[in-house]
């Protein structure tokens, strides 16, 4: 992986804390319809010569593309800027701004220091309320400006709505290639915003379901060869790659638990499938389930004391809930369809999960005790959703129709800012990391 250091080297001016969102227009709220994007300017950034100046107006563009992703910010046009002589040192000439309906300008400066680091000076400012909401500084190496970029959207996603930001995170997922039947299906990595795409695995065979790990070091994924099926962990920073061991029967859907010491996956022996967890340290193995139905897809809680997982024990694919020894299962959805690829937010909060009813596959969420469910997306084949790590944005797979290629899709808790995720090839099973460190 590339080496990557980061430092906020000072927390310049903080008007508003975080408790509330600085402007009353941007905040989010999951029950929410049709939120109007908030105006705001991103001006391109000053350099004291021509290659600081051509890094500031890159990170100037991913920032304001990040943000007009995330479906709250409304990314004006430079050519509607009046005031272009913005030095991060002074206040803003704020009439400029509220002529153009700025409700917020972000500006800054990229310096490039003697030891080749780059270093970005940014501040946001609330023009109508003519204050600084926030100033930061950023340093890293010249070649990673854009997590710089992201770093500075997370920021200002944070300071505007009151929550996390998402925007320095990368995507593993599952490119796919060739035809129909004789797909190639390599794991492949991202920026969240498409950037940097590599494969991380040959495609000399099958692969499915990659899951980070809480640190986003390391990912966990099911490997089918013509001779066995087997869950691995692979290790993005040394690319070393280890087995989970050899069990009889196939084993998949692997996931980590929140703190990293545990994997969940099931083992189908026998025409049975149960839930195990394997404690990665000891490499003790347990059976947490017994029933003679299929049990799969195990998620843990946040807290990690609890599983949700989908089981046909009722007679179709439906979600249930227990405790990490397998007692108090209970059934948490009772809707129409069939439910099933059940995984828990970082938050706690909501469950997402894909469900098919009446030849249609369907992304939703639901409570962990099954209430409030809402669809969020509907399409010939949705599938595999996965929660960025703030919890207010899921990513997932779609088939537009029969023969149409995967590609992958983004969505927010509310069922709002549906978009194609911006990687334009066939692709399935994405994950997304928590935030980069």
């Amino acid at each position: 992986m590339r080496p990557v250091v980061y430092a906020v080297l000072a927390l310049l001016t903080v008007v508003f804390g975080a408790a509330a969102p600085a402007l009353a227009a941007v905040e989010i709220n999951v029950n929410r319809g049709v939120i109007q994007p908030l105006p705001i300017a991103v001006a391109p950034m000053t350099g004291a010569d021509a290659r600081a100046q051509g890094i500031g107006g890159d990170v100037a563009r991913v920032i304001a593309a990040d943000l007009e992703r995330s479906g709250f910010f409304k990314p004006l046009s430079p050519d509607s800027f009046i005031q272009r002589d913005l030095n991060v040192d002074d206040t803003p000439r704020f009439n400029d701004w509220k002529t153009i309906n700025a409700q917020a300008l972000v500006n800054g400066r990229a310096t490039i220091e003697p030891d080749g680091r780059l270093r970005v000076d940014f501040r946001l400012w609330d023009t109508f309320g003519e204050k600084q909401v926030l100033g930061l500084q950023f340093t890293s190496t010249g070649e990673d400006w854009r997590r710089i970029a992201h770093k500075v959207a997370d920021a200002v996603y944070k300071a505007m709505t009151g929550e996390d930001g998402y925007f320095d995170t990368r995507i593993v997922f599952v490119a796919e290639s060739g035809p129909r039947k004789s797909k190639v299906k390599r794991l492949a990595i991202m920026d969240q915003d498409g950037a940097n795409p590599s494969y991380l695995t040959e495609g000399s065979y099958l692969v499915l379901t990659p899951r980070f790990s809480p640190n986003g070091h390391q990912i966990t994924y099911m490997a089918l060869r013509a001779d066995s099926a087997r869950v691995y962990i692979l290790d993005l920073e040394t690319n070393r790659q280890e087995s989970l061991g050899n069990f009889q029967g196939m084993v998949f859907s692997p996931r980590f638990s929140p703190d990293g010491s545990k994997v969940a996956f099931s083992v189908d022996r026998n025409g049975n499938t149960d839930v195990y967890t394997m404690d990665l340290r000891s490499r003790a193995v347990t059976r947490v389930t017994t029933d003679a139905a299929i049990d799969t897809s195990p998620s843990f809680s946040p807290d990690g004391r609890q599983l949700v997982f989908n089981s046909d024990r009722g007679g179709s694919p439906q979600l249930y809930v227990m405790n990490l020894d397998g007692s108090g299962v209970h059934r948490i959805s009772f809707g129409q369809g069939r439910y099933t690829t059940p995984v828990w937010s970082p938050k706690g909060d909501f469950i997402a999960f894909t469900r098919q009813q009446g030849g249609e596959f369907h992304i939703g969420v639901m409570k962990p005790d099954g209430s409030d469910e809402r669809t969020l997306t509907t399409s010939y084949l949705d599938e595999s959703p996965a929660w960025a790590p703030n919890g207010r944005v899921l990513i997932f797979s779609r088939e537009a129709g029969h023969g149409s290629p995967p590609r992958l899709y983004t969505v927010d808790i509310s069922g709002q800012n549906l978009r194609p995720a911006p990687y334009n090839l066939p692709a399935t099973d994405p994950t997304w990391s928590p935030l980069l460190k």
